[in-house]
């Protein structure tokens, strides 16, 4: 096999399993709880909007 083969196809690996890390990072915060972008425990109720004049 070519060394350029070699390279290719370990490049090609690496980003599949950079792909399939982030895909499963991302699916298994949604099972554990609170995720990246929520907000947990903050209670927005009390705020009044700005009325505009």
């Amino acid at each position: 096999m070519d060394i350029q083969k070699v390279i290719v196809i370990l490049v090609f690996a690496a980003a599949l399993f950079y792909i399939g890390r982030m895909v499963y990072r991302s699916l298994r915060t949604k099972e554990e709880g609170c995720g990246g972008n929520c907000k947990c425990g903050v209670d927005f109720s009390s705020i009044q909007p700005e009325k505009k004049k």
